[in-house]
């Protein structure tokens, strides 16, 4: 029905759009109160599903409304630092709710998907369309399949785990879990950390750099698991091989049914998520190492090592993931209970604004380097 009033009226669905977002920006102390303020994310597949059903510039909708009006939103909302007090969130930790709202987000990737899979495939789109459904659908895919799957894989429970390795097979991303619970947490803010940024890095070397090191690594963390259980590492208890496998099997289906030019969009709104992702990598950890003892071995993760954001719509459209500090420092911490603590150094506004400045690296390492300087001696 939602889908439905939006394809009719998706000029009204803009204007309601932006009526929502002043709510928000004079309603903040209600946003904070409420659960349900993390539903905010599910306007990015409203948008999208009026990218894929209409033409024009309403096709870029999502990345209008996320990467340009978030971010001159939050220019003029303060940050919130303000955490749950321990009581509550002892209370707030156990809620199904909150993971309920995680939940919904397979069943909606994989409608939107199946409606990409038609939309991109529509007669007469123009080279200007099909750009703008490629992105929107590159949205999803870095959003809700990957990070929505990245809060999932940290869970101890099966099923939940389970709806995560389907979320970022939807886009095409599925060594992440490995890498990134057993390598990057472990190495995070050291030279041994793909998905950590160098100082004077630039986001499009990185890309690469993180991506494929990332990928290499899951594999040799799966072998040496397969090796200390005494698997041979070719084992269907390898994940990496389980995940290749799947990868193989939905990429050739795509084929097989839907041919060849569904596949290739399908695999570039995947590359988009990806590139999101790591981007998104790259702002969390850019120039932030930690120290060597004196018996070599590196200190713990603190804090301090990776950036924080307390802009409040990054915080909601994220799941809480720009209070990444917290999250580092107890990776098993479910995201209605991440902290901002003072220590934590401070990014300058929120994710969607960081993600463009990124873009710009002469300007990028002008300005973060000097920000370097206020947290750690580099």
């Amino acid at each position: 029905m939602v889908f439905w009033i939006v394809k009719k009226r998706p000029t009204l669905y803009v204007g309601l759009f932006l009526l929502f977002f002043i709510y928000i920006v004079g309603s903040k102390t209600i946003f904070i109160v409420l659960k349900i303020k993390y539903l905010l994310v599910y306007l990015l597949p409203i948008s999208t599903y009026i990218s894929l059903s209409s033409k024009g510039w309403l096709t870029f909708l999502p990345l209008f409304l996320f990467f340009v009006l978030v971010p001159v939103i939050e220019i003029f909302l303060n940050p919130d630092p303000s955490n749950f007090s321990e009581e509550i969130a002892k209370v707030e930790k156990n809620k199904t709710f909150y993971s309920i709202i995680l939940y919904i987000a397979l069943p909606v990737q994989i409608f939107l998907l199946f409606f990409f899979f038609k939309a991109i495939q529509e007669p007469n789109l123009s080279t200007f369309e099909y750009v703008g459904r490629l992105y929107s659908m590159g949205l999803m895919c870095g959003v809700m399949g990957i990070n929505v799957g990245h809060e999932l894989g940290h869970r101890a429970n099966r099923l939940e785990q389970l709806i995560g390795e389907l979320l970022l097979l939807s886009s095409l991303n599925t060594h992440f879990l490995p890498y990134h619970n057993e390598g990057h947490h472990r190495n995070v803010a050291t030279p041994k950390d793909a998905a950590t940024a160098k100082k004077n890095e630039w986001v499009f070397t990185f890309w690469i750099r993180s991506h494929f090191g990332s990928y290499i690594e899951a594999w040799q963390i799966e072998n040496k698991r397969m090796l200390k259980k005494g698997l041979s590492k070719f084992s269907l208890h390898n994940k990496m091989i389980v995940y290749s496998l799947a990868n193989i099997i939905l990429l050739t289906s795509l084929y097989y049914y839907l041919g060849l030019a569904v596949l290739s969009a399908f695999v570039t709104a995947s590359i988009i998520g990806i590139l999101l992702l790591e981007t998104v990598n790259y702002i969390e950890h850019y120039g932030l190492l930690r120290h060597k003892k004196e018996d070599g071995k590196y200190e713990r993760v603190r804090h301090n090592h990776s950036w924080n954001s307390d802009h409040v719509l990054s915080k909601l459209l994220l799941f809480n993931l720009s209070r990444h500090s917290d999250h580092h420092y107890k990776g098993s911490k479910k995201y209605q209970i991440l902290e901002s603590l003072p220590q934590s150094p401070q990014m300058p506004t929120g994710y969607s604004g960081m993600v463009v400045f990124a873009l710009v690296p002469p300007l990028w390492i002008w300005y973060m380097n000097r920000q370097l300087k206020k947290y750690q001696e580099v």
